[in-house]
Order: C-alpha cells, then structure tokens, then sequence
C-alpha cells in the first residue's frame, strides 16, 4: 500500500514537472520563436504557450524599444581633426523570426554595426559641419542603420549623436576663432553706424547750404552753448559781420558771468 502511494507520489511529480516545462508565460511586449527538432515552428505569444519538453526549443525576444550606448569612437574628420564622438541608437524588433534566424546575435550585430556606420559617415563631413549640422548626421545615420538592419528584422527609430570631444589646442582654436569673428562683427556695426552719421551730417549740410539763414541760427546756437560752459575766448565766426550779432553775443556772455546773488 505504502509502494502505491510512493509510486503515485513520484508520477505526480513528474507530470507536474512536465507541465512546469510545457507551459510558458509570454508578457505582452514578447515573443516566443519555437524550434521543434531544429525545425521552425513559428512564432508563439502573448499568453499562455505551450510547448513539447525535450522536443521544442524557444527564444525569448523583447519586442519593446531598446536604447544601446555606442562607446566613444575616435574619428578623424575630412579637414584631418581628431575627435571623439558617442552616440545613442533607439532600436525595436519588428519580426522575431528575422531576429533569429537571420542574424546569430542582433543585440551585438546591430551595437557593432552602429559603431563602424558612425565612424564611415562622420569621416566623410568637416569638424564644422559636424559640430552645427548634428540633426542632418543623426537622421543620414538612421537612414543608413535601418536599410542594414531591416533584413535582420530591426527597426533603428532615431539616433542621437550625444557628445563631441574636442583636443585642448582645437578648442583654443575655436575660442580665438569665435572672439575674432565677434570682433569683425563689433567692427562692421562700428562702420554701419559712422557710415549712417555721414550720411546724416551730408543731408545737414545740404539743407544748411540751400539756407544761409538756419545756418546762421546753429552758429549762433553754438556760441551760445560754448558761453555756458564759461569759457574765456570766444571766436566768432568770420562771417558774422553784423554790429546787431555781436552784440546779442556780447549780452548773452556778460549775462551767463554775472555772478548769482
């Protein structure tokens, strides 16, 4: 009696662990690709699969987006600048088959082939535009990685070149660079506005020159502002002739020194 119950005991571990083994839990963003005898069996998930112990093998493939750090590459530029530059590649798999059978590791093939398609494009630009055209590498890169990857089941969504190391002596070249440029900038606006004031002071000269009356009023505005500042030699221009002028000039200077009580 005893020998049945251990016997039943024993059959009931087996068969749960055969169910243990058969039966497999898919999470929604998962696939699972089953192999059975070597042979493709499809592709299973979500849910609750099924499969044969000993007969089925399967793989497990994360369908959600995955964001792969490609290590920092020393590029040498098309005007020869050494620079060291790491990017961010945003990729998800779109057929788990694909993933599997067409490539051996597609974690590793897409990381290695995201290093070399970076150091192929940003090779073929200058520092420059590597520096003020980020957006217009990033989207041909993409471009590049998402044809390659596409027989491999991989869609690359977006990548991001994250940081661009520069030599001490090229960053010191840059900074002299920038400060000469906001010099000639700070020059050309000098030279814009001494162009303008000219101008100003023609169209003056023009008007004052068609009349000889308003050109005698700024004289005489002038020898009146010089008098404020109490100076104590006025010229009078040769022009002014009139006994009438020099004496409005002579009362306004003896009223601008009277002293204030």
């Amino acid at each position: 009696m005893v020998y049945e119950y251990v016997i039943a005991f024993f059959v009931l571990l087996v068969v749960l662990s055969f169910l243990g083994s058969a039966i497999k839990v898919v999470r929604e963003y998962e696939r699972r690709v089953v192999f059975r005898l070597g042979r493709l069996l499809g592709v299973k998930g979500p849910g609750i699969v099924l499969i044969i112990p000993m007969f089925d093998r399967t793989v497990l493939v994360d369908l959600r987006t995955l964001a792969v750090d490609v290590p920092k590459q020393r590029i040498v530029t098309r005007d020869n600048v050494s620079v060291e530059v790491d990017a961010v590649v945003y990729y998800r798999v779109f057929d788990p088959i694909k993933a599997i059978v067409q490539v051996q590791n597609f974690l590793l093939a897409t990381n290695l082939l995201a290093q070399t398609t970076l150091r192929d494009v940003l090779g073929q630009v200058e520092l420059d535009d590597l520096l003020s055209r980020r957006e217009e590498l990033n989207h041909r890169i993409q471009k590049l990685l998402d044809t390659a990857t596409d027989p491999w089941g991989i869609k690359v969504s977006s990548v991001t070149i994250r940081d661009v190391a520069l030599p001490e002596s090229m960053v010191r070249a840059i900074a002299k660079q920038a400060e000469a440029e906001r010099e000639r900038r700070s020059r050309v606006i000098m030279a814009e506005g001494e162009f303008q004031a000219a101008q100003k002071m023609l169209e003056a000269a023009q008007l004052y020159q068609g009349a000889p009356a308003a050109m005698k009023l700024r004289e005489l505005q002038n020898l009146a502002e010089i008098s404020r500042e109490k100076n104590l030699i006025v010229i009078v221009p040769s022009e002014v002739h009139g006994t009438g002028e020099i004496a409005a000039l002579t009362s306004a200077l003896s009223r601008e020194r009277k002293p204030t009580k």
